[in-house]
């Protein structure tokens, strides 16, 4: 299959890579010129995965217009970009073509999930023929063919089986869903509260804290998926509790190590100024705090992971409200 990647962070990069080793045509396009012709003749990222050598049938552009053109076309740029980057390439994509999205993201302004983006922006059509992919993988250890496991989501059945043929392989196992807005949430909301694990972490709080974290943690992210028609069940999937147990536990998780070092006393903009990956978190805690506000749910931990980012709050005096709020049943 005719393959467009765009997006070379480490999980766009990691996914071409899984697609080429498969056998498909595929071609990557990143938006640095500079780094796709070090791609072109190292075939390793050197910003984004750079331990892993690529495959020899892994092609690198930095034109829209050779990439977006494809049968299939994966996107996986930052979800704050996706917009920008979509409008751009929108002019080449075939009416067949199937769409995949893997990013993982609340936009900021608009509060709208990376599919409701996709179907303002994609001609009548190919919104047809979207799918949504997450779950709990960090991109090094799929990369290093790892045995991991993912969803795929659509709301045609149909749609989600063919991209499941297509990224499916002996190491990536792909599962299906139809809860489009659950696994998006899912992939999204974790990461806030990844922030959050890092924050306890840092203020050398130990597994108690962490454990109690990442379950009321999924209760505010299967709250807010509710409120937004989202399936009770995708939370307990692969990618509601099990990315968000990936995500909050991990030493690969970018999130965690901003939380990290945010516990330990840190600035956020000293943190990330150090840092060439994206932490999706940061810019989704503020989309997911004003989203809870708009569907009028209870999100205490998120509040508070908002605070201490954009608040400037003290991450002890943050833990020291959530644990001495109004006492109620564990499922209210």
């Amino acid at each position: 299959m005719n393959i467009g990647v765009i997006g070379a962070g480490s999980w766009g990069t990691c996914l071409a890579n899984l697609l080429a080793k498969k056998g498909h045509n595929v071609v990557l396009w990143a938006y640095e010129s500079d780094l796709v012709a070090r791609m072109n003749q190292t075939h390793i990222n050197d910003l984004y995965l750079p331990e892993i050598e690529l495959a020899e049938n892994l092609h690198f552009s930095d034109q829209l217009s050779e990439v977006a053109c494809r049968d299939c076309l994966l996107l996986v740029p930052p979800s704050q970009m996706m917009r920008r980057v979509l409008s751009q390439a929108v002019a080449f994509i075939k009416d067949d073509a199937l769409i995949v999205s893997a990013s993982k993201g609340i936009e900021n302004d608009t509060l709208l999930p990376m599919s409701d983006v996709l179907k303002q922006l994609l001609p009548e059509k190919v919104k047809q023929q979207t799918a949504f992919i997450s779950g709990p993988t960090f991109a090094k250890e799929v990369a290093l063919e790892q045995p991991s496991a993912v969803v795929v989501a659509a709301e045609d059945e149909r749609v989600a089986t063919r991209a499941q043929d297509v990224f499916n392989t002996d190491h990536f196992r792909v599962y299906t869903n139809n809860d489009v807005i659950g696994i998006e949430l899912g992939g999204s909301l974790k990461n806030v509260i990844a922030l959050a694990a890092g924050v306890c972490d840092g203020l050398g709080y130990g597994y108690n804290t962490r454990a109690a974290l990442i379950t009321r943690g999924l209760a505010e992210m299967k709250r807010i998926g509710l409120a937004m028609g989202a399936k009770a069940d995708t939370f307990a999937g692969l990618a509601g509790m099990g990315d968000l147990v990936l995500t909050c536990t991990g030493d690969l998780s970018r999130n965690r190590t901003v939380g990290l070092e945010l516990g330990k006393g840190r600035r956020l903009s000293e943190i990330l100024g150090e840092m060439t990956m994206v932490a999706e978190g940061v810019k989704t805690t503020l989309s997911s705090y004003q989203l809870a506000e708009k569907l009028a749910v209870e999100v205490p931990i998120i509040s508070q992971m908002y605070a201490i980012l954009y608040q400037d709050k003290d991450p002890r005096q943050a833990v020291i409200e959530l644990m001495q709020r109004e006492l109620k049943s564990e499922y209210l």
